[in-house]
């Protein structure tokens, strides 16, 4: 059974709940820092744990024209001036095996995308830098099969591992959530993640990009904090209708201090069984 650390905050089953947040993708210095003392500043208000997300490169945009983020070096400097500055720890994404050895020196969790979850190679070349690494589940991936992932993270010498939900393909461009995939992924032995915002995300539903329904973000969020998550995976924009990637799925700051404190309870009273 799974039980680490990052820093204060733990892994174990029914550990509080975590915190993953932040934007999509890194679109300036200036606002991942705003974005981050922002999130900061409502997990501390909160008590709740947080760990800030962005990406430096976005590799699978529906067009070729849509924005990648600032790349690798300048993403990962970034990264580390929010990692010692804002003082949180930070996750995004990796895409190659040339890319982990870089990540590893400045990223806490490593994160491999969902269309890349089955790729032998970077799972097990992300689980060797003893990193936590954070999988996305498939869009294609059935829930019993994730156990396929977590043998190749373990094979690595790795236990440091956390499965995300982020919705299967229903049809053409639509995601549903099938809340029996997390009490499945749960009975695997593995700390499970519900990733709120990219669930509602309609893949390529505008033609040249993709499109959301923010509006289910809430509820399905309570409904996978009922089931025990051990974190949620959230991005978060300060205004999402001119975000360079995902708005339509993505929440305001404004919304998610709104919702935060019955998130909390909800997690509070199914794994210690009182209310707060």
């Amino acid at each position: 059974m799974y039980n680490f650390s990052l820093e204060e905050i733990k892994f174990y089953p029914n550990n509080p709940l975590v915190l993953i947040a932040g934007p999509c993708v890194i679109e300036s210095r200036e606002h991942c820092l705003l974005m981050a003392e922002y999130l900061k500043k409502l997990a501390q208000k909160h008590a709740v744990p947080l760990v800030f997300k962005s990406s430096f490169l976005k590799a699978n945009r529906s067009s070729v024209g849509s924005f990648i983020g600032p790349g690798i070096e300048d993403g990962l400097k970034i990264l580390q001036e929010i990692r010692t500055r804002i003082d949180v720890p930070v996750i995004s994404d990796v895409h190659s095996i040339e890319q982990i050895a870089p990540a590893a020196e400045v990223l806490d969790i490593i994160q491999i995308p969902a269309f890349l979850c089955r790729q032998t190679s970077l799972v097990v070349a992300a689980a060797k830098t003893g990193r936590i690494v954070n999988v996305k589940k498939g869009q294609f991936l059935a829930p019993w099969d994730v156990r396929n992932i977590i043998n190749k993270v373990h094979s690595a010498g790795n236990h440091k591992l956390l499965i995300t939900e982020r919705g299967a393909s229903f049809g053409y461009n639509n995601l549903v959530v099938d809340m029996r995939s997390l009490e499945i992924t749960k009975k695997l032995g593995v700390a499970v993640v519900f990733d709120a915002t990219h669930s509602v995300q309609l893949p390529g539903g505008q033609g040249d990009r993709s499109g959301g329904q923010r509006e289910f973000v809430n509820p399905l969020t309570r409904a996978a904090l009922a089931v025990g998550v051990n974190a949620v995976f959230l991005e978060v924009h300060d205004k999402p209708e001119f975000a360079k990637c995902d708005g339509p799925n993505m929440i305001t700051p404004d919304q998610l201090s709104a919702w935060l404190p019955l998130w909390l309870k909800i997690d509070q009273l199914v794994k210690t069984g009182k209310p707060n």
